[in-house]
């Protein structure tokens, strides 16, 4: 944006008035309140609705043509790739309004002209009041405009004389008689006037746009009455009356041309009076655009609360399909094809998701890959199954608008590298999502950065707002994924060995079908794993059976797994994901799934034994050692400890070995860890923020008595 610069101090022995009160009492200390109440006094209008912005756009086209410079000092781009045919079309859309309004236009010129030039003795204020009467009938907007237009034609005449000069008979014969000095010729020395003329032209121009805007503005959005509209049209009338002051402070600057002849000297006065009006009137546009941007801020958190309303009711009623709900997500209008199609990497519309089981895929740009590496094999096995057939939709939520500068091209590198990794549809651009619909993901679904997939049924209505937790458990089994589906599901299972590891390790589902002995074991302390490794396999086989172990990690700390993993491959300490670190992960999150579904469904500890055993797993995990759990092949029995117990349990199997050999290993160090826990202990539980909230009270695993909870602040899951 252009701004203008303060006018320099007048010159120094400034006292003649050639044209009135032009000059120091245009700024001198004048009571205001008096003035705008004449101005007010002259504004009478009869109601007439009178569209004068195509009749602006030809005024803006003649200052151009006759002053090209006045582009750079507009405020904002300016693009006009064909401006004489769009005023071509304007005069032949508006030729009766032009006619209607061609007569007043008419006397406002000749006012100007009379009163501005060198012989007419009047003050640049008796004749901005003068067409202020002149204009009594009309709406502020209109009074500017045809003030602005009269000018246009006088300044437009003056430059056509002034250009054609040198080339043309007739408009050198003109200028002879008006006596115009040779503008090319006295181009260095009238620069001054010419360029402040400029500024303030572009000033007036800025100023009457901004109030035409004013005039535009919705009103079932924003009535006159309602702040800020009410705040800009009390300055309206100031702003009008130093437009239409300008007008005749310009209209004078080329009346004292005229009649000077060759012997014409610039007055550095003039420039002066013209800059200072020029700042006046540019510091009034900047107070009516920001007025402006505050009565767009207002509209728009008006509309958005409508349409925030409307999504609201939209979803309380019955839909025979799904295309109004999946239209006002993402992209309510017809002119484009909203979304990627992931396999033919097409745009595509809505309508390849009509009456389908739609699950939207929400997620800010740091999704984790695993989530779609893990998900992308579930959507591909989808595929082949013909009962269990939904459609997957990313919907992006950016923290900075896409349309604003932030968005910036690591942030559309991200978005695209993104989008490439998806099978599924995903909106075409992060902008199509309106901030309404980021409003009511946030409240109505509880999203907060982090991933969820919301499950809508064929006819658009959510029957979950967070089914990833079901995928996660489930896979595909859990389609269509409402509430009654995973109630169903968790009446099938029990805690075992199949629940925990499911079938995504093939090494560890062989261990279960061929009934074999198993530890899985976390943590990434490799000195204990190495003494709780060696010291297992001597209980095992002092019990005289088989047990195979194999390595789960430890939840969040990526990096100090994958370090730990190796060590143990390269060791040979027992079977370990060091070729597939997804798993890691995968294994974490079904555990935490597990609790959060139960948690949704209203489960505790006290009265759930899957979700008293997976809380006592993420306990264990919580803590600064490793842990264990043993069991066989597919049986429920489970026995579990954190490391020191588990160390010392295996480190004294003499103990129990008895037992075991009677029993089975898995009964008799369960019984033997039960007979060595004491009271004294301290567990710790650590989740992270989920949709569902924090639960306000959880109870320890161990013990059962609440846990106090506590606010851990975290940077990194290293």
């Amino acid at each position: 944006m252009n701004t203008v610069v303060p006018p320099p101090p007048p010159p120094a022995g400034m006292h003649r008035q050639r044209h009135g009160d032009r000059g120091g009492r245009m700024f001198s200390a004048s009571d205001d309140t008096a003035m705008m109440k004449q101005i007010q006094a002259t504004h009478t209008p009869d109601g007439r609705v009178v569209d004068v912005g195509p009749i602006l756009s030809i005024i803006e086209g003649i200052f151009r043509r006759a002053a090209p410079s006045i582009d750079s000092v507009l405020n904002g781009k300016h693009e006009h790739t064909d401006a004489l045919l769009d005023e071509k079309a304007n005069l032949a859309a508006y030729d009766g309004i032009l006619e209607a309004l061609a007569y007043t236009i008419h006397r406002i010129s000749c006012e100007i002209s009379c009163k501005c030039t060198s012989g007419g003795g009047g003050d640049a204020h008796g004749t901005t009041m003068a067409i202020f009467n002149m204009l009594s009938t009309y709406s502020w907007d209109v009074k500017v405009v045809l003030a602005l237009a009269a000018f246009a034609v006088n300044y437009g005449e003056f430059s056509l004389i002034a250009n054609l000069y040198a080339t043309n008979m007739l408009a050198k014969s003109v200028a002879l008689l008006k006596q115009l000095p040779d503008i090319l010729e006295h181009s260095s020395s009238l620069k001054p006037q010419f360029d402040a003329l400029n500024n303030l032209i572009a000033a007036m121009l800025n100023v009457t746009k901004c109030i035409l805007m004013f005039r535009e503005l919705p009103p079932q959005y924003i009535s006159p009455e309602m702040p800020p509209l009410s705040t800009a049209m009390t300055h309206i009338p100031t702003a009008a009356y130093w437009t239409l002051r300008s007008i005749v402070a310009c209209a004078s600057q080329i009346a004292s041309l005229i009649g000077l002849g060759q012997e014409y000297t610039p007055s550095a006065t003039e420039a002066w009076e013209l800059s200072s009006l020029a700042y006046k009137v540019s510091n009034i546009y900047d107070h009516l655009k920001t007025q402006l941007a505050l009565c767009h801020q207002h509209m728009d958190e008006k509309r958005y609360s409508e349409a925030y309303q409307n999504l609201v009711r939209l979803f309380e009623t019955f839909q025979i399909d799904n295309m109004r709900i999946l239209k006002a997500l993402i992209y309510s209008k017809d002119d484009i094809h909203p979304l990627l199609d992931g396999s033919s990497k097409a745009r595509v519309s809505l309508e390849a998701l009509r009456k389908r089981t739609v699950l939207l895929l929400i997620s800010n740009l740091d999704i984790a890959h695993e989530d779609i590496n893990v998900l992308r094999n579930m959507y591909t096995e989808s595929r082949t199954m013909h009962d269990n057939h939904y459609e997957i939709v990313w919907i992006p939520i950016v923290d900075s608008d896409p349309r604003s500068p932030e968005w910036d091209e690591a942030h559309l590198h991200r978005f695209t590298e993104l989008q490439a990794m998806m099978p599924w549809h995903s909106v075409h651009h992060p902008s199509l999502i309106e901030p309404y619909v980021t409003k009511y993901i946030r409240e109505a679904w509880h999203f907060s950065n982090r991933t969820i997939l919301v499950a809508l049924d064929p006819q658009g209505k959510v029957v979950s707002t967070n089914a990833l937790h079901m995928m996660w458990i489930w896979g595909n089994l859990a389609f269509p994924f409402t509430k009654e589906r995973e109630d169903e599901l968790w009446k099938g299972e029990v805690w075992r060995l199949e629940l925990i590891v499911d079938a995504f390790d093939p090494t560890i589902k062989e261990w279960m079908d061929s009934r074999k002995y198993i530890c899985l074991y976390g943590g990434d302390d490799i000195e204990w794993i190495r003494k709780f490794t060696t010291a297992a396999r001597d209980a095992a086989k002092a019990c005289g059976v088989t047990l195979e172990m194999a390595y789960v990690g430890k939840n969040n700390a990526k990096e100090r797994v994958r370090k730990t993993a190796l060590t143990i491959a390269q060791e040979k300490l027992s079977h370990s994901w060091v070729d597939q670190p997804t798993l890691f992960w995968y294994f974490w999150t079904r555990l935490e799934s597990m609790l959060y579904s139960k948690l949704h469904h209203g489960k505790s500890i006290e009265n759930d034994q899957i979700m008293h055993e997976v809380m006592t797993i993420l306990s264990y995990d919580s803590s600064d050692n490793g842990w264990a759990l043993f069991c066989q092949g597919q049986m429920p029995e489970i026995a579990r400890a954190k490391g020191d117990s588990a160390l010392e349990s295996v480190r004294g199997h003499e103990k129990w070995k008895e037992n075991a050999e009677r029993d089975g290993l898995v009964p008799a160090l369960k019984e033997h860890l039960q007979s060595i826990h004491t009271p004294l202990h301290c567990s710790r539980l650590i989740l992270p923020g989920i949709a569902a909230g924090i639960p306000e009270r959880v109870v320890c695993a161990e013990c059962g008595r609440p846990m106090e909870k506590f606010i851990m602040y975290r940077c990194c899951i290293e």
